[in-house]
């Protein structure tokens, strides 16, 4: 009787433990059952190499331009396969022939039944040829040689389905992030050849995603503007960028010490292009409208699976919109999936799925890409290609309870609206009577994270502990009483907050925050210095930078000690506050090194303020303050 390679590697698990265990264990036998069970890994390792063959074409453009791409073809020719495809600016590497990758397309289910796989570098990156456009504008209605990333992707999928031997002439595009952009391009103008495409954790817009948070600049995501800003005028399979060589490892105390953001221009001259870009384009004018993607995304034909993780620090707007435009403008087939994932945590192969202190549970990203993932592309490039997947419309986890929901539609159609007043460090139903105020100091701003740490684009924080900014004096802290029952919120939560400021200009954030009991236990993750006794979960968070209160496209100061009105909305969530639990809401008005300190005096362009301009001010929150949330019947 034949067993299965993973029942095999159990029983020698099984056996080791027990010998390990025995004061008689035999040292050679222990050295064998090692061996035995590394032969069985390697054995049950799948090699692309040798089920798949690989070829490097570049495919010519309709303006003549080439991208280079790379096509790897089950070796087993006794049946047809779709291609599924991924654009991307980050490489198709690697390069040359006998060179392989160790894992291709979305998943390991989807690599190992067999498809055709195929990646590309997309116009003016690595090998290809052509001009880099950060988020390059879509054109309607092209004309003659006019191209974008939809008319590339028309192009490379012409070209696929009329050279590639043994295809079944049918096209899905996946991508996370970046790629994620150029998935939901694809939608634009679409190839008839296309059938299923994912965008995941996709950017939708380049003013609310990654750079920047309703007008506030991601300082944290500072080092990455190497990666999109140096252009490259030739092919080339070496990395033409650098990315900047930091004197320390603390971020906080480098940003700080550093002082305004003109002072960076020491490691970012004019030849780095999207640099340039960031600081002659401050607020929401035309050079990020036209970047763009959602609100291009009507009369959608492909069937689409948007993917995106509640905790993602980098692409959390992106997904959420793309899905609502979609739904609301095309009859196309459209689900969602989030999932307790940081950015692209669904691809990975992670046992314990957990966002820093915050364990959700096993095997969350395998059941996804078995279950989902493969399920959707294979209905619709290999099946019937109906809207009968028998996967929901709605596929979201719920981060409190830790189990998975599934509704029609989104947000569920069972919500009713709440409001929260801000009074007096409580959370209630109507207003207080006494407004709060702090002193915010640039010079001692607020920390995004208590770590000490310099890291490439920051994630953990999303659910960090909050209780190093709850006992801040700059940090205003209201909560609720003790639940006594359940409280699951589902959907938007809008914060109306009515401020005012000694100062002409503020940023503005507010957090939402589950309490947790103080019998709470400790579990594997938890960092040494914490305790889960009491811990001060963070489940959104929001900036709004205040000039863009009225309009993202004119900034406009604030008249100083006058009540004004700051609306900030935060990203959807699906979170049961539970029994035992509080809930609790911060507000302050620095956030850093995770976005750029605001001078809280009103300046033209912020990039271009000097250190003078930056003033301590004294800013007020109003009783009648209220945050508005969505809770599940």
């Amino acid at each position: 009787m034949k067993y299965p390679t993973f029942f095999k590697l159990f029983l020698f698990s099984a056996v080791l433990l027990f010998l390990s265990c025995t004061k008689t264990t035999n040292t050679d036998t222990k050295t064998k059952l090692q061996e035995k069970i590394k032969k069985e890994e390697v054995k049950d390792k799948y090699d692309v190499k040798e089920n798949y063959t690989k070829k490097e074409v570049d495919i010519v453009m309709r303006d003549g331009t080439k991208l280079h791409t790379t096509i790897y073809s089950p070796k087993d020719t006794s049946k047809k396969y779709p291609i599924l495809m991924q654009r991307t600016p980050y490489s198709s590497k690697p390069y040359g022939e006998g060179q392989f990758r160790t894992k291709i397309g979305p998943n390991s289910f989807l690599m190992k039944e067999g498809n055709i796989i195929v990646y590309q570098d997309v116009r003016g990156r690595w090998m290809s040829e052509g001009v880099y456009d950060n988020m390059r504008p879509y054109i309607p209605n092209k004309k003659g040689k006019e191209f974008d990333e939809a008319s590339d992707t028309y192009d490379t999928i012409e070209w696929l389905t009329k050279n590639v031997d043994n295809t079944n002439g049918k096209v899905g595009i996946w991508g996370i992030s970046y790629p994620g952009f150029y998935a939901t391009y694809s939608l634009l103008d679409a190839h008839p050849a296309l059938k299923a495409v994912s965008p995941q954790a996709c950017i939708g817009d380049f003013f609310f995603d990654d750079f920047h948070h309703n007008g506030a600049y991601l300082l944290s995501y500072w080092r990455v503007t190497a990666l999109f800003g140096h252009e490259k005028t030739e092919p080339t399979s070496e990395a033409w960028y650098k990315f900047a060589d930091l004197p320390t490892k603390d971020q906080y105390q480098f940003f700080l010490d550093a002082g305004p953001l003109s002072n960076l221009d020491t490691y970012y001259k004019k030849d780095n292009v999207f640099w340039t870009q960031l600081k002659e384009h401050p607020n929401y004018d035309d050079f990020w409208k036209k970047r763009g993607i959602i609100q291009h995304l009507k009369d959608i034909k492909p069937a689409v699976m948007v993917v995106g993780g509640l905790f993602d620090a980098e692409d959390l707007y992106g997904p959420f919109e793309t899905y609502e435009k979609i739904e609301n403008n095309s009859k196309n087939y459209n689900i969602m999936v989030f999932g307790p994932w940081s950015h692209g945590d669904w691809a990975r192969d992670k046992k314990r799925q957990a966002i820093g202190n915050v364990y959700f549970g096993d095997d969350i990203s395998h059941n996804f890409q078995k279950n989902v993932e493969a399920k959707f592309f294979n209905h619709f490039l290999k099946g019937e290609g109906d809207e009968n997947t028998d996967l929901s419309e709605i596929q979201i986890f719920d981060t409190g309870k830790k189990e998975w929901n599934s509704y029609d539609s989104w947000p569920p159609k069972n919500i009713e609206k709440k409001t929260f007043y801000l009074s007096e460090n409580a959370l209630t139903d109507t207003p207080g009577t006494r407004a709060l105020a702090f002193v915010s100091d640039p010079k001692k701003p607020v920390p995004y994270s208590e770590d000490i740490k310099m890291v490439f684009t920051p994630r953990k924080y999303m659910t960090d502990d909050q209780r190093f900014a709850a006992r801040r004096t700059d940090v205003l802290v209201y909560e609720t009483p003790v639940l006594t029952n359940n409280m699951t919120l589902s959907g938007e939560i809008l914060a109306t907050l009515k401020v005012a400021t000694t100062g002409t200009d503020a940023d503005w954030i507010v957090k939402l925050i589950d309490v947790y009991p103080p019998d709470t236990e400790d579990i594997k993750e938890t960092q040494e210095y914490l305790k889960m006794s009491n811990y001060h979960m963070m489940v959104r968070s929001e900036v709004l930078r205040g000039r863009f209160r009225n309009d993202f496209s004119k900034p406009e100061a604030f008249i100083a000690n006058q009540k004004t009105e700051v609306s900030i909305k935060l990203q959807d969530v699906h979170h049961t506050f539970l029994k035992g639990h509080k809930i609790q809401i911060q507000v302050q008005s620095t956030w850093f090194p995770l976005i750029d300190l605001n001078p809280q005096t009103f300046v033209p362009n912020i990039f271009k303020a000097k250190a003078e301009d930056f003033k301590k001010q004294t800013h007020t929150v109003f009783p009648d303050s209220a945050i508005e949330v969505s809770v599940l019947k």
